[in-house]
């Protein structure tokens, strides 16, 4: 034990009091108000946990949306640059063919 002012500690056992979960309907002294406070409070402590759940679900939901799109976005810009590559090349083959069509009638 240290010495000083002040109480001292209690060993930490393996559970604590506080922790302990009773059963509202079998605990002999609690009054109807106290047991129906506790009620109401499970389901305040159930409910924040849905809401907490439910969340990080749509959290995951609103990242996996938001990839698909950004992956569209992409492909589409993608696929536009490729389809003008591909328009140049068809103006250079028809030029290219033009050209030769015009040497091949004066040979």
């Amino acid at each position: 034990p240290a010495a000083g002012g002040g109480g001292e500690m209690a060993e930490p056992r393996g559970e604590a009091a506080v922790a302990r979960r009773i059963d509202p309907a079998r605990e002999p002294g609690l009054s109807p108000e106290q047991r129906r406070l506790m009620a109401e409070v499970e389901r305040a402590q159930r409910q924040r946990a849905l809401r907490r759940r439910l969340r990080g679900r749509n959290a995951l939901l609103g990242i996996g949306i938001g990839a698909v799109v950004l992956g569209i976005y992409g492909y589409t810009f993608y696929s536009v640059s490729q389809e003008r590559f591909l328009d140049e090349l068809e103006q250079e083959v028809e030029t290219a063919r033009a050209l030769a069509q015009d040497k091949s009638p004066a040979s």
